[in-house]
């Protein structure tokens, strides 16, 4: 008899922990269910901070020693052509110095005509086509280009226009038709310095700039 006694009490409490156990984990149970069912505040998806603001600016242009309004022209300029390289352009404009100079001293309309627009490759024509009435012949030589600077960039879509700034040692010789020097030497180079403005459709296909305006510096 107390044994029966005794047994039914350690069921009764038996089944007393395990409704008890029962109510907690069911309760804890429910309550990560609906957790689940939304993302957590610490999982929810976003964008580091400050990644999103780094994909929208536009490309800085580390040019030392360069304005604001002339950087950010450059930063203009290469967020609308991505091709654009700062150091390959001031090489191709040293290039182009070089060609357009030589071109308009031995008279090439045809390689003008190719680097220039219509406003500076008419200038150029109309010099050499009055120092070819005059007889007259030049025989320049450009030594060395010591400084190619950019002093002045802009982007006015779809034309970007960077201006450089070139010091150059030119070695100067004028000639009459019988082909005596009239003017100059070639044993003194003088220094030339100019102001040079190249521009380009950034929406055109071709990847050259052409000179499009030139001044004394």
């Amino acid at each position: 008899m107390d044994n029966t006694v005794e047994i039914v009490i350690l069921a009764m409490i038996a089944a007393f922990l395990g409704l008890r156990l029962y109510s907690v984990l069911g309760r804890r149970a429910e309550h990560e269910e609906e957790v689940i069912q939304g993302p957590r505040p610490a999982e929810t998806p976003r964008v580091a901070v400050g990644v999103a603001d780094r994909a929208q600016e536009q490309p800085r242009m580390p040019v030392p020693g360069v304005t604001p309004a002339i950087e950010r022209g450059l930063r203009e300029i290469a967020a609308a052509d991505r091709r654009f390289d700062l150091t390959a352009f001031l090489e191709g404009a040293k290039g182009a110095y070089r060609m357009i100079l030589e071109a308009f001293w031995k008279g090439d309309k045809d390689t003008l005509g190719e680097l220039c627009d219509r406003d500076v490759f008419d200038g150029f024509a109309g010099a050499i086509a009055a120092r070819e009435a005059a007889g007259e012949s030049l025989d320049n030589r450009l030594v060395r280009i010591e400084e190619a600077v950019i002093v002045a960039a802009s982007f006015n879509a779809p034309v970007a226009r960077i201006t450089v700034r070139f010091a150059a040692d030119i070695a100067a010789v004028t000639r009459n038709a019988e082909g005596q020097v009239i003017a100059g030497s070639l044993n003194d180079a003088v220094e030339a310095r100019d102001l040079w403005t190249f521009s380009r459709n950034v929406t055109s296909g071709s990847p050259d700039w052409l000179l499009d305006e030139t001044d004394e510096a």
